[in-house]
């Protein structure tokens, strides 16, 4: 394939799309730098990868820190020399109605959703600038297009990483490429974080038909694999099955 080699940064990279898309471009030559809390799903990824032949390094990330985040591109830098590739993947979805009034799960869904890609970015932006180009590939959702009950501040979150990644390939063309990637029903820890009765059984519904994450991670390593001159804007992957 083109552009094997990368190295390419993956935010919420213990479980799910993160998960996946490791494997999956660490199986097509990248090197994989892994971001998460949970360190020790960070260290039993990296040593599969490792194991399959692949080249795999992690650190501790809050995407919800600055520091953090500046901290995790610094440490990827000095371990592989370059910074190619941020998928910005971390994400929350609390799904609760807005008279729940769960203003804690709001700014959780603010802090992790939006600043986590803001501070992806913003640490990602700089290194891409001075070696003369980068990849920046954001992780939305369906929910970046259309709005569903209990998921109005979700979708909002959505919606605002698709307006950032527009601006962001619109001051950047042909130096950084910018790719959205918006995932429906896909399988996933997702649904785990809702603490509203009523939302979450509503979910089990809606994840009644859910693609595999490595589906996702199928998009991404298309948008990551494409020759320089190409820049993959946006990829909207659904279930087959569902309308959704």
């Amino acid at each position: 394939m083109t552009g094997t080699g990368k190295v390419v940064l993956i935010t919420g990279a213990s479980s799910g799309i993160g998960e996946a898309t490791a494997r999956r471009l660490a199986a097509d030559g990248h090197r994989v730098f892994l971001g998460a809390r949970r360190t020790e799903r960070l260290g039993e990824l990296a040593g599969k990868i490792t194991a399959d032949g692949g080249t795999a390094a992690y650190q501790r990330l809050d995407v919800t820190s600055a520091d953090d985040m500046r901290a995790f591109v610094a440490a990827a830098r000095e371990r592989f020399g370059r910074v190619d590739v941020m998928v910005n993947n971390a994400g929350v979805m609390p799904l609760s109605p807005l008279e729940a009034l769960k203003v804690d799960e709001w700014d959780r869904m603010l802090d992790v959703n939006v600043r986590g890609v803001l501070y992806g970015i913003a640490a990602a932006l700089p290194v891409m600038r001075e070696q003369g180009g980068g990849h920046v590939v954001n992780i939305a959702s369906v929910g970046a297009y259309e709005v569903s009950p209990t998921a109005a501040v979700y979708c909002a979150t959505k919606f605002a990483v698709r307006a950032i990644s527009e601006g962001l390939r619109q001051e950047s063309a042909g130096d950084i490429r910018v790719s959205l990637v918006s995932p429906g029903v896909t399988e996933s820890e997702l649904a785990e974080s809702i603490s509203d009765a009523s939302a979450r059984e509503a979910m089990k519904t809606y994840r009644s038909v859910a693609l595999p994450a490595s589906a996702i991670a199928d998009a991404i390593a298309y948008a990551v694999g494409q020759p320089p001159e190409v820049d993959v804007n946006e990829i909207v992957v659904r279930p087959a099955a569902s309308a959704q």
